[in-house]
């Protein structure tokens, strides 16, 4: 058997979606798998749609979730060049190769006289408007003019495209490793454009001869490439490569949270959540946020996109790139689409905060707590806190709002909340909980608690009563860990402080 060799080929149009890169990850998947080879293919050949740094913003994506290929624009390998615009000198020769065999011709149609066969299609009323096997013998193409005239257009170079004739009452079959048996007639398909006037190919005939030349074994691409299956097979076919076709699996959507349709930015934008992997600055939108910038781990990304679509067949929701790796096939990849949910995600990321070493969090948080203007000057104090709040982190901008005021003292505390409740007698409890604070030898959470609990025990006080104005002192709000592990972390001197600073604020 062949080596194992798959390829992800993105267009550098914009910003990565989430089904772009789940589709990478199920190729890496498959091919480290089978000890195979995950290539990158920059499918640029569409010019007009070409932007300006989308490609290295691939790449950057990829290296975020960790699923950097073997092969590609960035580590080039014995295929390349990787890029098809780089590629361009290749594909005439194989379109001209169609044409001489009878599978292909010569168009040499003005967008304007194929626009203008349409809407007089439509305006007879006719279902089909495409220029098929139906309507090409009406148009000007190397199938229609004399032998001689055609020869003569293509010595002026007249601007021409090269289309694939597509046969008529046929029916292609192939298998795909998620649907089966595909069986799928061609009439219906349109002789579609195989090389541009400009000499660039379309996608139907690059990815026919890339994939040839680079022996690529399994092509995985999104279901929405099924209607153009025949125009590949037949292309296969007809180059006489057959025998080399990679086996395809066409890829389920990933669906709008209900259900209904693909997708899309728009979708995010409308219910405020993310479909990019990384920020995108967009040409048009403006800077687009993605789940990385929004908190997320590139493991639990990659996790969650696993799992839209496919699962090993237990309950276990939970897996590491390995875990992925080992356990993955694509008889367990879903044949229909699966449903967005964002909530579900950040379930994922929450859990993988959670399991995460300190170690592994540390560079992630610090990074964020730089991006606002805290100050980390002890590295174990910041590691101890780490490890005390991250079950409470859903992302990893919430290691801010759950950690800053370890660092810096809150500007403002809830002293409205405090005053409910407040009287001398509390007052003066925790008056003279400072002076015992001060005595105190160890600054042991347990060694804190004790001595609160005992003070509240002798001023016949509720110490529950007491431990909700002592947080607020603390840390501003009603949240975070354990108010004497708080308290442990920031310090005798600085839990001194605060109290000191809350009750002038309560005068």
């Amino acid at each position: 058997m062949s080596k194992i060799r798959v390829r992800f080929a993105p267009s550098p149009t914009g910003g990565l979606h989430l089904g772009g890169v789940r589709t990478a990850l199920y190729n890496y998947l498959f091919a480290k798998q089978h000890n195979g080879d995950f290539i990158l293919r920059i499918e640029d050949t569409d010019q007009t749609r070409y932007v300006e740094g989308a490609e290295q913003y691939i790449i950057n994506c990829l290296k975020w979730c960790h699923i950097l290929p073997d092969e590609g624009p960035h580590h080039p390998g014995e295929y390349g060049p990787y890029r098809q615009s780089e590629r361009k000198n290749i594909y005439k020769e194989y379109a001209d190769q169609l044409v001489k065999s009878g599978h292909a011709y010569y168009a040499f149609d003005t967008p304007e006289e194929v626009e203008k066969l349409r809407e007089k299609l439509k305006a007879q009323g006719k279902f089909n408007v495409q220029y098929d096997y139906q309507n090409r013998l009406n148009m000007r193409n190397s199938l229609v003019l004399p032998k001689e005239e055609t020869e003569s257009l293509l010595k002026i170079n007249f601007p021409h495209v090269v289309r694939i004739k597509m046969p008529r009452n046929e029916y292609v079959h192939f298998k795909d490793m998620i649907r089966g048996d595909i069986e799928m007639p061609t009439d219906g398909v349109d002789d579609k454009v195989l090389l541009k006037a400009d000499g660039m190919p379309t996608y139907h005939l690059a990815v026919v001869v890339d994939d040839y030349l680079m022996k690529i074994t399994h092509a995985f691409r999104g279901e929405e490439w099924l209607p153009s299956a025949p125009v590949h097979v037949l292309l296969w076919k007809y180059f006489g490569w057959e025998k080399d076709m990679p086996q395809y699996a066409h890829l389920p959507l990933i669906l709008k949270p209900d259900g209904n349709g693909k997708l899309s930015k728009r979708d995010g934008e409308r219910l405020g959540f993310p479909v990019f992997a990384m920020e995108w600055n967009d040409p048009k939108a403006g800077v687009v946020k993605g789940f990385k910038e929004l908190g997320f781990m590139h493991e639990a990304f990659i996790n969650m996109l696993a799992l839209l679509g496919w699962n090993d067949g237990t309950e276990q929701e939970i897996f590491s790139l390995e875990e992925m790796t080992e356990k993955f096939s694509m008889d367990r990849v879903h044949e229909h689409g699966a449903k967005f949910d964002f909530e579900k995600a950040k379930w994922f990321n929450h859990e993988w905060i959670k399991k995460s070493s300190v170690a592994r969090l540390k560079e992630d948080v610090k990074k964020i707590f730089e991006q606002h203007n805290i100050p980390i000057e002890d590295e174990k104090k910041f590691e101890k806190i780490i490890e005390l709040i991250k079950d409470r982190c859903t992302l990893l901008n919430d290691f801010v709002e759950q950690g800053s005021f370890f660092f810096i003292a809150p500007q403002k505390i809830d002293t409205a909340s405090i005053l409910q409740k407040w009287n001398e007698n509390k007052n003066q409890f925790f008056v003279e909980l400072i002076r015992l604070f001060s005595l105190l030898q160890s600054w042991e959470p347990g060694e804190v608690e004790h001595t609160f609990k005992e003070l509240a025990a002798a001023a016949k006080l509720k110490p529950g009563e007491l431990m909700g104005a002592f947080r607020l002192m603390l840390v501003g709000g009603k949240f975070g860990p354990g108010v004497f592990e708080i308290s442990s972390v920031l310090g005798q001197q600085e839990t001194i402080n605060r109290i000191t600073h809350a009750l002038s604020s309560l005068q």
